[in-house]
């Protein structure tokens, strides 16, 4: 009977791995908010270094 249906078992098998792999990452996804906090922070902080290497550079 398994040798019969194998392939229905499989694609059943990979559809339900599917539907839990998207709904893990649905689940852990990071909010918009928290997304672009992140990113103001980043910009920023490049912002600082490239303002105190360009102060360095005209003190020499």
């Amino acid at each position: 009977m398994l040798a019969k249906y194998w392939k229905k078992i499989g694609l059943i098998i990979l559809i339900i791995a599917c539907v839990f792999n998207v709904m893990s990452k649905l689940v852990h996804k990071l909010s918009l908010n928290g997304e672009m906090l992140s990113s103001a922070l980043y910009v920023m902080q490049h912002q600082e270094e490239n303002q105190e290497a360009s102060q360095e550079e005209n003190q020499e």
